[in-house]
């Protein structure tokens, strides 16, 4: 039986990587920071050390790349949403996209937002590189502005409301302090109320 290293390499570098990464954000969820050790993660995947030192450079590489993966999702997740006539139907539809995607990969979630792995902290080019998630989201406020829905804004800071909003809500949700039940509602009650601040007055409801 191949390992989960072996198999990836039939698939090439990328999914080598992917299930390098993927193994540990496993460990991190299930064991915390202390088991995330280059030599525990090699062993585990068969694979030796010195692929994974050659990949990451080091456990600081290695969180480093579990950042940038983790906002990488995040942009895939955002690009996938499909386009819609009705511009605040696209930007209610990314919303939904990244509450839903959070939900689904939390442990990337907290490496992205909470600080899961102490010490790291993202470079400049990380940041840079987590910056692009949003582009889809800075593209469909702009698109709610040309079309008159919202009122004139820069919608770079529009955007950024927007994420502030569902990244609190969505943070809460994690936690637990927003239950099953409820947190759905919660979070489009909350993304409305941020959209209503915007609204041209011909602009219409957001539901």
């Amino acid at each position: 039986m191949n390992t989960p290293y072996q198999e990836a390499q039939y698939a090439g570098q990328a999914a080598v990587r992917t299930a390098i990464l993927d193994h540990a954000i496993d460990l991190l969820a299930a064991e915390g920071v202390a088991a995330l050790t280059m030599r525990r993660i090699a062993t585990e995947i068969g694979a030796s050390t010195k692929v994974l030192y050659t990949m990451f450079g080091g456990k600081e590489g290695l969180a480093d790349a579990l950042y940038r993966e983790g906002f990488a999702r995040l942009r895939r997740a955002q690009q996938q949403v499909a386009g819609s006539e009705a511009p605040l139907a696209h930007l209610n539809d990314l919303g939904a996209a990244y509450r839903a995607h959070a939900l689904a990969e939390p442990a990337y979630y907290r490496v992205m937002f909470e600080q899961a792995i102490p010490g790291y902290r993202p470079g400049i080019e990380a940041l840079n590189a987590a910056e692009t998630a949003f582009d889809a989201s800075v593209a469909a406020v702009q698109a709610c502005i040309d079309s008159r829905v919202f009122r004139p804004g820069d919608a770079y800071e529009i955007s950024k409301l927007f994420w502030a909003a569902a990244h609190g809500a969505v943070s809460l949700e994690l936690a637990g302090h927003f239950p099953p039940e409820s947190a759905g509602r919660r979070f489009d009650t909350l993304m409305t109320a941020v959209g209503h601040t915007f609204l041209a007055e011909h602009g219409q409801g957001l539901t």
